[in-house]
């Protein structure tokens, strides 16, 4: 089957597939439908959060499926607003009961800091609020209710700060990570701590489909703009969690077993395009 039968592993021992399907922007009315065809074309690895408002959704597609739980790997993710360690308990237990499981695979810190920020949060770190939210995701990893804890958006300073804290160190990384922006250094420092990269938005939310650049390549190699996408994120080391909400485009965005060159990744490796706000 190709990528979406491949895995990575994490620090702690837990397979985590190399392709990923995403949610972000899938209303939850449309996500048990979306959800259910992406695991029937293939994939096993769902990724949503709180913020998407469609756990629910999320979780009847699961269902629908019919696929054991333990095929599919779930993520999750704790809002960057939530830095009170004693809600984290109650979070989690709302998310098992929308996603109709006992048990997520991994768990994500949404944010260093509340989105959208306040008029402070330019000087402050939210270090100390983020290692007590970790400590807690630590305690329900250890009771089984996460398989996998981990974060997202995290910078350099805001993973040296759990990494300090905590004896549990992140096992993933979810950034924006794509052609344009390769983000080096902060996949360094991840690889070199052994914490896993997950990129979302690989294809950039449609800026780099018609990027001339990126369409000689494809064209060079014979692929689609989305199918180079995510393959270069897999030539990263990372996992690419593409969305798409037609099946024809989820079948297509699972036929990336080719490799890109490495003079053509040199090519790519030189584009720039920065994140849009």
């Amino acid at each position: 089957m190709g990528v979406v039968s491949e895995f990575f592993v994490l620090s702690n021992g837990v397979r985590i597939p190399k392709l990923g399907f995403g949610t972000w922007k899938i209303p939850d009315e449309a996500a048990p439908q979306a959800v259910a065809e992406a695991l029937a074309v293939g994939y096993r690895h769902i990724d949503t959060a709180r913020v998407y408002r469609n756990e629910r959704g999320v979780g009847k597609g699961l269902s629908a499926s019919g696929l054991p739980r333990e095929e599919v790997f779930v993520t999750t993710k704790v809002p960057s607003g939530l830095k009170d360690p004693a809600l984290v308990g109650e979070f989690i237990d709302e998310s098992l009961r929308r996603l109709g499981t006992d048990y997520v695979d991994l768990l994500l810190i949404h944010g260093p800091k509340p989105w959208p920020p306040g008029p402070d949060d330019d000087s402050r770190t939210y270090f100390s609020e983020n290692s007590a939210v970790w400590d807690e995701m630590a305690k329900a990893l250890d009771r089984g209710l996460l398989k996998a804890i981990g974060v997202s958006n995290f910078e350099i300073p805001d993973l040296e700060n759990l990494l300090a804290t905590s004896p549990i160190a992140p096992m993933v990384n979810q950034i924006e990570l794509r052609i344009g922006y390769p983000e080096t250094e902060l996949v360094a420092f991840c690889s070199g701590h052994g914490i896993l990269v997950e990129a979302y938005s690989p294809l950039g939310t449609g800026l780099l489909l018609g990027h001339p650049e990126i369409v000689v390549v494809a064209d060079r190699l014979g692929v689609t703009v989305p199918q180079l996408c995510i393959r270069y994120v897999l030539e990263k080391g990372a996992v690419p969690l593409p969305k798409a909400a037609h099946r024809d485009h989820m079948v297509a965005n699972t036929l990336v077993d080719f490799a890109i060159p490495a003079d053509e990744m040199a090519v790519l490796d030189a584009i720039r395009i920065e994140p849009q706000d």
